[in-house]
């Protein structure tokens, strides 16, 4: 499919079906000359991740003929990655591309747009976000902070990080330095766990130095670039605090306001695109990457049930605090919260049942593999 005509015809469709009947300034009216700054909160060295705000400048791009252009800047070019949306209230850039669970520490609310520990899957996020009354009630909130939130991507269910010691039990949890971001680290913290808030780029050296005692970040293709093997041989899974992750844009909320509506379209069907570009890229280049993690020495452990047990009720202590004392993030919750139930419901008749049968016919080897 050509993404160009695609895009364009989806987001800028009224006005080329119109255009015979339109004098050329009319034209040039409704697709503006508009040059925009987007900081990123990635470094460009994570081409996948980093990636979702390039695939959004690009569709943009080609789409409007070069008249809507987004320049990408990486972490630390403009700002450091954790204040990416701090330059864009303030108006020092346009937009940013993000996790806006990074900002909780401004309200625990901003989670709710990106994830929350036990929260929904990825499928579970869009369906809520598009269908279920989610992407206005995230945008009540982010607009009062001066920003206007667009889904940009998703990485899918995470790993649960890199540990330099095993973990056994909740006790071996207690003093534990970890990276890590959200309210995860809320929740690990109520389990004796020390978290703490590190951008990408700075994890290994933090790992390398005993800084830290553990890390997450994404998942086996970012983490195997990242060389976290290198220094914490245990690779816990699943990251219970990400069963998926939206990374989102973040707009200037009188900026928003500016653009023309087809723009507003176009940029909100671009990071469509790039939301379902960057799934489909972990998905792709995930299994490739676990592989070669476990061939470098990398030793896979689950999490104990117990431990996930733990965490569970931390998490769900965490929410009644929360749902005792902020509003906004109540509002949110609970509407978050009911779809939760409903759709793990349903993932348990057709895909779970499904997917459960064919990983039995991959352990068997009865699947076509490369080993």
């Amino acid at each position: 499919m050509d993404r160009r005509k695609f895009i364009k015809g989806s987001a800028l469709g009224g006005v080329g079906a119109a255009g015979a009947a339109l004098a050329s300034p009319a034209i040039a009216q409704s697709m503006p000359k508009i040059q925009w700054r987007c900081t990123s909160s990635f470094p460009k060295s994570l081409d996948t991740i980093y990636g979702g705000a390039e695939d959004v400048a690009k569709y943009v791009s080609e789409a409007t003929d070069g008249n809507f252009t987004i320049q990408v800047y990486a972490a630390g070019e403009i700002v450091p990655g954790l204040q990416a949306a701090d330059a864009v209230s303030s108006g020092t850039v346009e937009m940013c591309h993000t996790a806006p669970y990074y900002y909780v520490g401004k309200n625990p609310a901003y989670a709710l747009g990106a994830t929350i520990p036990f929260g929904l899957n990825a499928r579970g996020m869009h369906a809520w976000l598009y269908y279920g009354g989610g992407m206005d009630l995230v945008n009540e909130f982010y607009n009062s902070e001066g920003l206007h939130y667009i889904p940009a991507g998703n990485t899918g269910a995470q790993m649960g990080g890199w540990f330099r010691k095993e973990i056994n039990s909740v006790a071996d949890l207690s003093g534990l330095k970890m990276r890590i971001a959200g309210l995860a680290g809320n929740t690990m913290s109520k389990l004796g766990v020390v978290p703490q808030q590190i951008a990408g780029g700075d994890i290994y050296p933090s790992l390398e130095r005993g800084t830290i005692d553990a890390a997450e970040w994404i998942g086996p293709y970012d983490d195997e670039k990242l060389g976290f093997y290198k220094v914490a041989p245990y690779y816990y899974y699943p990251g219970w605090w990400e069963g998926n992750l939206i990374l989102n844009l973040f707009v200037n909320n009188d900026k928003w306001n500016e653009l023309p509506d087809a723009y507003k379209s176009l940029l909100q069907t671009a990071g469509r695109a790039a939301t379902i570009e960057m799934l489909a890229e972990y998905d792709y280049k995930n299994p490739t990457a676990i592989k070669k993690l476990v061939q470098n020495g990398t030793q896979l452990r689950p999490f104990p049930q117990d431990v996930m047990q733990a965490c569970f009720e931390a998490a769900n202590e965490l929410y009644d605090e929360l749902n005792a004392s902020n509003p906004a993030w109540k509002k949110i919750f609970d509407s978050q919260m009911a779809f939760r139930g409903e759709t793990y419901l349903w993932n348990q008749v057709a895909e779970y049942t499904f997917d459960t049968f064919m990983m039995v016919k991959q352990r068997e080897g009865a699947l076509a593999t490369d080993g």
